[in-house]
């Protein structure tokens, strides 16, 4: 009976929530997003940089027209693929992220973060890419008007002694030679959001480096890993190596393979060096189970699982 009841206050929870927004508003934001997919094909194709600032100008306009609209926060914008939505872990914010392709060597990301509000106005902070005057961005805490700039995949959220962490992961085009992929911190305080901590904590015990934000830039399109493992709890990424043996050029970096990775402890990101140790020892590598054989003969056992006497 208790479990009836629940199912039953979960239902009404859902039915009351869903129905904040008027069927008029719903319709509205449909029609808006069906402009507004026209104008981010536009930004994504368009020829020329006028084009594309252009439709850039126009999306803008009408995604903060949409986001006015009373409880906004619950339209998925769904439609609109070719740019990044993510819902913290919290359902506390969202986060919307595109770029904006200026020429073949700069790129500047934009976005906006919306709040979500108990009477569904709106409450929305917008993100001004500085990258291209941050001189030290591994090192830089910074409000929404001092953004780094990155398409966000990735959302985790920690709690450490009452405090929220949202920790991003995310991917910048750059430049014509290198991309990079970003770990930062978001929080809150009562000015709005806050992004960077000197929470990444490297090196050796009682020698460690505390950055703000970890970078790793590589050559364009090499795209190694960088992502959230939930099995061991750790952000996993590809170790780095020079194809030119010239590590202080990025643009030569690839991956190699092998892992490392952060593991959230006490309110910090701790780097280690190698997340998978475990080595197939000599003579023991595994083998084939071919299920031909030498003489080119389909052995059907193979296919059934089951060994061939």
């Amino acid at each position: 009976m208790k479990g009836f009841i629940c199912i039953i206050l979960v239902f009404l929870l859902f039915q009351g929530h869903a129905q904040n927004m008027t069927k008029q508003d719903r319709q509205y934001l449909l029609q808006l997003q069906d402009s507004m997919k026209q104008s981010n094909t536009q930004l994504l194709q368009g020829i020329n940089f006028s084009d594309r600032y252009q439709a850039d100008s126009v999306f803008t306009r009408m995604l903060v027209r949409a986001l006015r609209t009373k409880h906004s926060f619950e339209f998925a914008f769904d439609s609109l693929l070719s740019i990044s939505r993510l819902s913290a872990p919290d359902s506390s914010f969202r986060i919307f992220t595109w770029q904006l392709l200026v020429n073949e060597n700069t790129i500047r990301q934009h976005g906006a973060i919306q709040i979500r509000t108990a009477d569904g106005t709106l409450r929305l902070y917008p993100l001004i890419d500085r990258s291209d005057v941050t001189n030290a961005p591994a090192d830089t805490i910074a409000n929404h008007l001092g953004w780094i700039g990155a398409i966000y995949y990735k959302i985790i959220l920690h709690t450490y002694q009452g405090h929220s962490y949202y920790t991003l992961l995310g991917f910048d085009e750059n430049n014509i030679r290198s991309d990079k992929k970003i770990i930062e911190v978001l929080q809150f305080d009562q000015n709005g959001p806050v992004f960077g901590n000197r929470c990444f904590e490297m090196g050796t015990k009682g020698a460690e480096t505390k950055m703000a934000r970890y970078i790793m830039e590589f050559k364009k399109q090499s795209g190694p890993r960088l992502t959230y493992d939930d099995q061991l709890q750790m952000i996993v990424m590809e170790h780095l190596i020079s194809e030119t043996n010239e590590p202080n050029k990025k643009w030569t970096l690839i991956g190699d393979g092998d892992y490392e990775g952060f593991q959230w402890v006490n309110g910090k990101w701790v780097y280690t060096e190698k997340v998978f140790n475990q080595m197939t020892p000599e003579g023991q590598a595994p083998i084939p189970n071919k299920i031909l054989d030498e003489k080119g003969k389909l052995d059907e056992s193979k296919l059934k699982g089951v060994p061939k006497d």
